[in-house]
């Protein structure tokens, strides 16, 4: 995968989930095909941290206060992006997914082996929202806040984080 190959989704806010006003999802197919034992330590590597291991949640969730990289280690999957009225994204072994914070996402099927290897830039400690009204306005506001990462999860200094995000907010 060449570094500016990943695709990006940009959504709505839909009054529940607020997904990101400035920010794309950027999504790298296949980007650690073949790798994907490397992973965990490759986020790590390029301060991708606080990272685990496991699934995604069958509801609709989102992360107000830190971006979120996603990993597939194994198996496939498909994921529902930017809330009920969002995109669905079908995932396989290899297959990255860079979450700007806000973005909802959600498993809506997925094999009895999928799992996901997923970090934020610098260790960040992540909440879980799930779109409840009345905390709708402090959510955008923490969403405003968020740094940009300065290394792409994948790439490091280069790639999508740096050519599409950085240079496009800046």
């Amino acid at each position: 995968m060449k570094q500016t190959d990943a695709v990006t989704f940009f959504f709505e806010d839909d009054g529940s989930i607020p997904n990101n006003p400035s920010l794309p999802v950027l999504f790298y197919k296949g980007a650690m095909k073949g790798n994907e034992d490397k992973m965990e330590e490759t986020f790590n590597h390029h301060h991708w941290l606080n990272s685990w291991t496991n699934g995604i949640f069958d509801y609709h969730h989102f992360h107000s206060n830190a971006h979120e990289v996603l990993g597939v280690i194994s198996g496939h999957a498909t994921v529902r992006l930017g809330g009920r009225n969002g995109q669905d994204l079908k995932v396989d072994k290899g297959d990255v997914i860079l979450l700007p914070a806000g973005t909802g996402h959600k498993r809506i099927e997925a094999s009895d082996d999928f799992k996901v290897c997923g970090a934020y830039p610098e260790g960040m400690e992540p909440d879980i929202r799930t779109g409840k009204k009345e905390e709708h306005s402090d959510v955008v506001e923490n969403i405003k806040e968020v740094p940009l990462p300065l290394l792409d999860p994948v790439f490091g200094e280069n790639g999508p984080v740096k050519e599409i995000w950085i240079k496009t907010n800046n």
